[in-house]
């Protein structure tokens, strides 16, 4: 075990710490552990909080629902008038309520209100019949006792959301049913955290941007797109910074920009070991480096730190930065299994691991031993409705055909080995993620 310093200057305790090849789940504690949220919040409307984080509790300021009321159409009445039924029961109509116009009359014994959904229940009435299991003869009904229970199909005053109760926690990623709810507590605006700022740039000398020429040996730039696509779905403030050539002055620069104006700096390419690879370098030079290399396929090479915008550490402003991999695959399983979660904890959202589910590997798949591993798989149902997966192809970390095709990374564990037909292996699924 060794002590890595945690960056408000306490010491914590990672096992494993390797920092050429850091096992994943490791990884993903040491990136928590720097991971501080911003403190920063605002008040927006109600119609630009989708996929904000709550900044504090939402404490109800009325009953839901505000008054007792029918949960569906039919006829209201005492309740008790059903333990006296022997079989039939025969309920004289005295009146109508519909939601918005309440029935404000005595409603006597043996008496009942034709009632519709979400009208005020009547006063001295707990219970309505419903429409479908009456039958009417002129201004009476009658109806199997039986066949409903006393307060059945009431909603309570309050029994959804009462008067002072928590509505939403904070640290809530703000869902459209959420909006809903808290328009329905009257409320016009929500307390949010501030959007985290997102600087990302690609690096290499080969790289274009889509619509430009594109010469011989150089490359459509892939991953800054991929990036600004998967930034997006989290609902950050996304800066652009372009692609930076080959030059260590050009990516020191660019860095200290990211730094000032940025929480968290993403870099793709030159990470890895070779002689035009500066990520790294620069990122011991301005800042902390906590390790640089992952035991993941793919995406083995992987710089985490901090940097600062005055070029050295404790200089200006800093922000954590992530040196991923060039190749787009593995550049977009870093995103999901390093960066995502540092990102949602900085935002302040409550933890919300992506699921695994459970299911069963229709071919043999080849697994090193040492490493954890996020093949691109097609996963489906069977008859029975158990999950299965298949990889789709080529699992080289450039093939983004492959990426596309799948719907679900297939999770190797990291002290898995080869996998026969028919083992058990862990999915985690696109649909809502990627």
């Amino acid at each position: 075990m060794t002590t890595l310093n945690h960056p408000t200057g306490q010491a914590g305790c990672i096992s494993q710490y390797d920092p050429q090849a850091l096992p994943v789940s490791a990884a993903q504690a040491i990136v928590l552990q720097w991971a501080a949220p911003l403190a920063a919040s605002e008040r927006v409307p109600l119609r630009g909080a989708l996929a904000r984080v709550l900044a504090e509790d939402v404490i109800s300021p009325i009953d839901v629902p505000a008054y007792d009321n029918a949960a569906m159409d039919g006829y209201a009445f005492d309740g008790a008038a059903l333990a006296d039924a022997s079989g039939g029961l025969s309920l004289a109509v005295c009146g109508k309520a519909f939601a918005g116009h309440a029935y404000s009359g005595d409603v006597a014994a043996g008496a009942c209100v034709r009632i519709m959904t979400g009208a005020p229940m009547p006063a001295g009435c707990d219970t309505v019949v419903p429409q479908e299991h009456v039958s009417a003869q002129g201004d009476v009904i009658a109806f199997d006792a039986n066949a409903v229970k006393r307060g059945a199909n009431a909603r309570r005053k309050g029994e959804d959301l009462a008067r002072g109760g928590v509505a939403l926690a904070a640290g809530r990623v703000l869902r459209a049913s959420d909006i809903g709810l808290l328009a329905s507590l009257g409320l016009v605006e929500a307390h949010v955290k501030q959007r985290l700022r997102v600087a990302y740039f690609s690096t290499g000398d080969e790289l274009r941007s889509p619509g430009e020429p594109l010469e011989p040996g150089c490359i459509y730039d892939s991953n800054r797109y991929a990036l600004g696509a998967m930034l997006q779905r989290l609902n950050v403030e996304a800066i652009d910074l372009g692609v930076v050539r080959d030059d260590p002055a050009a990516l020191a620069a660019t860095l200290k920009l990211a730094a000032e104006t940025a929480d968290v700096v993403l870099t793709s390419g030159g990470v890895s070991v070779g002689e035009a690879d500066f990520t790294r370098t620069q990122l011991q030079t301005l800042g902390d480096v906590s390790f640089w290399g992952l035991a993941m396929r793919p995406g083995r090479p992987l710089a985490f730190g901090r940097i600062w915008s005055g070029g050295r550490p404790g200089a200006g402003r800093a922000a954590l930065l992530f040196g991923l991999p060039g190749n787009p695959v593995a550049t977009m399983v870093s995103f999901y299994q390093i960066v995502r979660p540092a990102l949602m904890a900085m935002a302040g959202a409550q933890a919300q691991p992506v699921p695994l589910v459970p299911a069963l590997s229709d071919q043999p798949i080849k697994k090193r031993a040492g490493r954890t591993e996020f093949q691109r798989g097609l996963a489906r149902r069977d008859a029975s409705g158990q999950w299965r997966v298949a990889p789709t192809g080529s699992q080289s970390s450039g093939a983004l055909s492959t990426m596309s095709e799948a719907n679900c990374f297939i999770v190797l564990a990291h002290e898995a080995g080869d996998l026969d037909a028919g083992d058990a292996v862990d999915i985690m699924l696109f649909d809502g993620v990627v």
